[in-house]
């Protein structure tokens, strides 16, 4: 009955049948109340998105599976303490932590969560040391900065710790498999001798009277039915078919001879395989965080009091456009070389790439368990040719003849297809995770190059041409990360990954349609996701509806704490709204997420800035500086804060740092010019600004700022004009006063103006 039900529940999970399993797995542990089984019954409600109840369920057990399933459950309540605890029990310091690799993943999370970066960074590293596919585990290594070469962490050691897990596990199963072929014999054998002597009692007896040749034959009919129905029940529980078993990554039944065994369950749910395929269901990692440099583009000063620390002005809007237009010859822009695959105009150069790329190669086409399948299969027809044969001493021994050789020529061949198939899978993650190393350490074109070293069949799939966006938003080459965005989708219409980056991208492009499109799309395919409620807030916010955007990013920050981009842009909307405390919270809390979301630090040096605390802006602008020293945005407000200290030979160099990092960018150059008139070099700084007005031709700031220096140079005419040219721009309303106040005070000496 223990086997009967526990084989049910397994059958349950492995359809998704979470209640059924539940339901049965109940049975079993009333029937047979044991850790084992309780075991099964939390993970049946993890899998059930029940955390509460497998806590309740495990909670003050002992073994290391029941340890390993309790800190789940405590991670998806956020009880990181209690979840710690069971992982690395107080009391057992030299203990070892369950499960492998999947145990120090989950470890490595928590000593994230709780600020521990070394720590977690450790664990992280001893997972992919156990397990070298499990990919996951170096994402986090990326998230925080430390993450190796992934031609080191993928490499030769890689492919031979692959082959040792592998022949490892073929070798329990076969003697598994060789114990049962043993048993089955041994019965074999038993029944064959009871049918023998029956048969010549019987053939001495058969001119006797009826009943006793009845009984006789009662007897005989007893005995051998009783072998026949206990081997085929033995047949029935013990031995299904190691291909099935493997296929569905979950342990057989136990057997039913073994009547309190109870490491089958244990087993089932314990082992790396099963964890490593099941362990990204049941830990939610956290999101990713991306720049939002394109909303920094807002130029501060005495003329752009309205500027947000999130969103563009207009001056970065008409520089991205017309940035985004010519980002074909652009190559900071990484447009040469990494567009070939975006855009309709650029689709024929796919099919030529398709071909072209690894050609006779493919990653698909071979799969690394697949000896290991055969394998069993070729042992599960020599066990069924055991059972099946005569009971002939000589007959078992030709069958156990034949089958040696098969069993010898297919190990070899399994060796061969593992190794074949461990190294094509890390040749490939060798990439993959070079470009995210990359990515994630802003070296964009870099990472792009990477990207397209991968088979189309590969670069075309949902979550590569989401990271590819993802790189284009960071450059600040909006149209292209849209074209990648939308191919995105294409590839994976269900897949949410990216898409709150996508929502801000078309924020930026004001694609209000395409983003109102976007989020409706996102909320009907998964209401209880994050990014959904963050594109719903861009598009609120892309109304100026600050407030409703902020409740839409408040249920996002709710339906996951630890999605730190959410927290950045609840920030940003409060800077909106003025509320710079609550702004200060919101992204002090995205940094207790991920201390690396360095537009988080912009945000807190933004606010500063605004609130004249000049130091603290520096510190911050400095640190998001750190994190990504290539993004032209943050060094232009970290030079702006220097030249509010003062410092105006640092702030010069950290604008020229800018303008190089992005030629494109107006932001570096506006300020530049802005510094240079504080140092009273005007000519340089009327130079600048004319070469500003050829990116940035209908910002009103630009003429602005130069009929100021003509007022200041006593050149009243092409003061006016600019000012005139400044009020046709439509600037905002703030600016629209200062340019008329300026346009009053214009015949009046600066002396006499800087006293009034």
């Amino acid at each position: 009955m223990e086997a009967t039900l526990t084989d049910c529940v397994h059958h349950s999970l492995r359809h998704l049948m979470y209640r059924n399993a539940i339901f049965m797995c109940e049975r079993l542990c009333a029937e047979f109340p044991s850790e084992t089984n309780m075991q099964l019954l939390a993970g049946c409600f993890l899998h059930n998105n029940q955390a509460y109840a497998a806590y309740r369920i495990l909670k003050g057990t002992q073994m290391a599976q029941s340890r390993y399933l309790f800190a789940i459950s405590c991670f998806q309540m956020d009880l990181l303490h209690e979840a710690e605890a069971a992982l690395c029990p107080p009391n057992e310091p030299g203990a070892e932590i369950p499960n492998g690799a999947s145990g120090h993943y989950l470890l490595g999370l928590i000593y994230r969560y709780t600020d521990r970066r070394r720590s977690a960074i450790q664990h992280f590293q001893q997972a992919l040391s156990l397990d070298p596919l499990m990919w996951c585990a170096y994402e986090e290594l990326c998230v925080l900065g430390a993450a190796e070469d992934a031609s080191s962490v993928f490499g030769e050691a890689a492919v031979l710790c692959i082959q040792k897990q592998y022949l490892n596990h073929r070798s329990e199963n076969l003697q598994t498999s060789n114990d049962d072929m043993n048993s089955a014999s041994s019965r074999n054998s038993n029944s064959d001798d009871v049918r023998t002597r029956q048969s010549k009692h019987t053939q001495s007896n058969n001119l006797r009277d009826i009943p006793t040749n009845y009984h006789g034959a009662v007897n005989l009919g007893g005995a051998g039915s009783q072998t026949v129905n206990g081997g085929s029940n033995i047949s029935f529980y013990n031995t299904p078919s190691p291909v099935a078993a493997q296929l569905s990554a979950i342990a057989p039944p136990p057997l039913c001879r073994n009547t309190q065994q109870n490491g089958s369950s244990l087993n089932s749910l314990g082992s790396d395989s099963c964890s490593r395929s099941t362990i990204n269901s049941i830990i939610q990692a956290p999101r990713r965080k991306f720049v939002d440099e394109g909303k920094l583009r807002k130029i501060s000063g005495r003329l752009f009091s309205d500027s947000g620390p999130r969103r563009s002005s207009r001056l970065a809007g008409e520089a991205g456009g017309n940035t985004n237009v010519s980002a074909a010859g652009a190559a900071n822009n990484g447009a040469t070389n990494s567009t070939k695959y975006l855009g309709s105009s650029k689709m024929n150069s796919i099919t030529f790439r398709s071909v072209a790329v690894r050609k006779g190669q493919s990653f698909a086409n071979e799969n690394v368990d697949e000896g290991i399948q055969n394998e069993a299969y070729d042992d599960s027809r020599s066990n069924a040719s055991l059972s099946i044969s005569s009971s002939s001493p000589s007959s078992d021994n030709r069958t156990l003849e034949q089958g040696a050789p098969k069993s010898v020529g297919g190990s070899l061949t399994s060796d061969a297809k593992i190794i074949n198939g461990a190294s094509e899978i890390l040749c490939l993650l060798r990439i993959l995770g070079e470009g995210y190393r990359l990515s994630c350490l802003f070296r964009c074109q870099d990472a792009l190059d990477v990207y397209l070293k991968l088979p189309y069949k590969h670069y075309n799939t949902g979550w590569v041409l989401s990271q590819v966006g993802k790189v284009y938003f960071e450059l600040v080459d909006y149209l292209e990360a849209d074209r990648a965005f939308s191919l995105a989708r294409h590839a994976s219409p269900h897949s949410l990954e990216g898409m709150d980056v996508y929502s801000t991208v078309l924020y930026h492009l004001k694609e209000d349609m395409k983003l109102s499109y976007l989020a409706q799309e996102l909320i009907s395919t998964d209401r209880l996701a994050p990014q959904s409620w963050c594109a719903m807030g861009n598009c609120y916010s892309l109304q100026k509806d600050h407030e409703t955007a902020l409740k839409n990013f408040q249920r996002a920050v709710q339906l996951n704490p630890r999605f730190a981009y959410a927290h950045t842009l609840c920030g940003h909307e409060y800077v909106a709204l003025e509320d710079f405390e609550n702004g200060i919270k919101s992204y002090q809390s995205a940094l207790r997420v991920d201390s690396r979301h360095y537009n988080s630090w912009y945000g807190l040096g933004m606010i500063y800035l605004k609130q004249e605390k000049l130091e603290f802006s520096e510190h911050h602008f400095r640190m998001a500086f750190q994190i990504n020293p290539r993004s032209s945005v943050v060094m232009s407000y970290l030079g702006t804060s220097l030249h509010a200290l003062q410092r105006s030979e640092d702030a010069m160099m950290m604008m020229e740092k800018a303008i190089l990092a992005d030629k494109k960018n107006p932001l570096p150059m506006y300020q530049k010019a802005n510094i240079l008139v504080s140092l009273e070099r005007f000519d340089e700084a009327l130079q600048v600004l004319e070469e500003l007005k050829e990116y940035a031709p209908r910002e009103s700031s630009v003429y602005a700022l130069m009929g100021n220096i003509y007022k200041r140079r006593y050149m009243h005419d092409k003061a006016m004009l600019h000012f005139g040219i400044a009020l046709d721009l439509k600037p905002s309303a703030a600016d629209v006063a200062t340019i008329k106040a300026a346009i009053e005070k214009l015949l009046v000496p600066d002396e006499i103006e800087d006293n009034l």
